[in-house]
């Protein structure tokens, strides 16, 4: 399993941009995982579901499943929050795990930027960026993506990686 983070502040674009390389790597034949870190509380969960209720009288984990999907939510009740390492572990197999957040991680990242966002650039300063997609031209050696070329992003991220495409997986 390969990992790869696309990084960068909130509003520069990073959701857009995964929402649209996931469907390329796909069509290349390739099983795609994603992490994503919120800095903020969130739920998957309602509030007078039975999952919800569940959980609200201490159960630690709780699995819902259907025949369409599952998901699994646990509860730190006080614990620490997980590495990402921890996180990674719990993922099925697949060639490539998309990264959304963990912005300061050392993992190879693609940094997104939007010039109208005025927030600083992570590249001068990390070492772990391996390329840009920016609305942009920046000042760096780095390799640089328009913000919208998802294709490009996609065919940079499949090289760089190693990652084989679904032809290769054909056996003859």
């Amino acid at each position: 399993m390969k990992i790869i983070g696309i990084a960068g502040y909130s509003g520069s674009g990073k959701t857009t941009l995964i929402e649209k390389v996931i469907p390329l790597l796909v069509k290349e034949g390739l099983r795609v995982s994603l992490i994503k870190h919120a800095h903020h509380e969130f739920d998957l969960d309602h509030p007078g579901k039975d999952s919800h209720r569940h959980r609200m009288a201490g159960a630690t984990e709780v699995l819902i499943t259907s025949s369409n999907r599952w998901a699994l939510m646990h509860e730190l009740r006080g614990a620490a929050e997980p590495t990402l390492d921890e996180q990674l572990k719990h993922l099925a197999p697949c060639d490539v795990v998309i990264v959304e957040g963990w912005k300061h991680h050392a993992m190879p990242k693609i940094e997104v930027h939007r010039k109208l966002s005025e927030k600083p650039l992570l590249f001068p300063e990390d070492s772990s960026v391996i390329a840009v997609a920016s609305d942009e031209s920046l000042a760096t050696a780095l390799p640089q993506f328009d913000l919208d070329d998802a294709q490009a992003v996609t065919e940079f991220m499949v090289k760089y990686l190693g990652l084989r495409k679904a032809a290769m997986h054909v056996v003859k």
